[in-house]
């Protein structure tokens, strides 16, 4: 993609696309409102959750039906309306479109007919999760949907075992039962939390191990959209090696540098503090080890 720099707001074709409720009606922003009241057009995923959503703020536009089965060919009729002057915004079924939601096709489209986009900010089920979620939030890594496949989920799972980083999924209520006995399974003992009716009056944050909630999952039928959260994986403590082993890395490190850089070297080599190599230096100096 050669190099270009939008300035979203000076002047031209811009398509917004609008983050809606998760749940929650007073989530409503006022830029919300403002933005969506000025558009000649609305294009939505679901155009009954849409509208009735418009109706409940008293906005009443004409929808554009862009959903995953149709994106391309919405796509295109959404350029010719943006390119003749006509006022669109875009908006998924419930958070932020694009986010295991219709809207990437659209956006590329936008993109390649040098047309800007510009995000009205708003709800979303991803970071309310993971911060209710008692899990380290510092860095994490927002998967999505599984596959709905066992052999495809497990696969997936596999393939993220190895994440340090706290892991954030969606799923639906109906498979709920199925995926967190398979995260139990291969990705082990960890700290998990399934988040659910984020936002409406039914709340809740379920915490514990995945095979605690493994457990849970399959005696009680849950209801409402989920997000899991899950623990990365933990960092497994490097056995501790002899002392001939550590005196043979000290002699290799001591041929290219000083004895306080070379303690150091073989401190973070062996996972040990350097005082306790150091030691082990002291002890054998002059005596042929070190």
């Amino acid at each position: 993609m050669a190099l270009r720099r939008d300035a979203s707001f000076s002047g031209g074709p811009l398509l917004y696309l609008v983050a809606t409720p998760i749940g929650n009606l007073g989530e409503v922003s006022d830029r919300f409102r403002e933005v969506v009241q000025d558009m000649d057009y609305i294009a939505a995923e679901d155009t009954r959750n849409s509208s009735l959503l418009l109706q409940k703020i008293g906005v009443k536009k004409p929808f554009i039906s862009c959903h995953e089965h149709n994106e391309e060919e919405a796509s295109d009729k959404i350029v010719s309306l943006l390119l003749a002057g006509k006022k669109v915004a875009y908006m998924s079924d419930a958070g932020y479109p694009l986010l295991s939601d219709p809207g990437a096709r659209l956006v590329r489209n936008m993109v390649q007919n040098g047309i800007k986009v510009s995000v009205v900010n708003g709800p979303s089920a991803l970071l309310p999760a993971l911060l209710g979620s008692g899990l380290m939030s510092d860095r994490f890594f927002f998967y999505g949907f599984l596959p709905p496949r066992a052999r495809e989920r497990e696969k997936e799972l596999r393939s993220l075992k190895s994440l340090r980083t706290t892991i954030v999924f969606y799923e639906a209520p109906h498979r709920i039962a199925d995926t967190i006995p398979a995260m139990a399974r291969i990705l082990g003992k960890r700290d998990a939390c399934i988040a659910r009716e984020l936002t409406k009056v039914h709340e809740e944050y379920i915490r514990g191990t995945l095979q605690e909630l493994s457990d849970l999952v399959q005696q009680e039928a849950l209801k409402g959209e989920m997000v899991i959260v899950v623990e990365g994986a933990r960092e497994e403590a490097l056995p501790i090696p002899d002392e001939p082993t550590i005196l043979e890395a000290l002699r290799e490190e001591l041929l290219r540098q000083s004895p306080g850089h070379a303690t150091k070297a073989v401190a973070e080599r062996f996972g040990m503090k350097k005082g306790e190599v150091y030691d082990i230096y002291l002890r054998n100096k002059g005596k042929g080890g070190a």
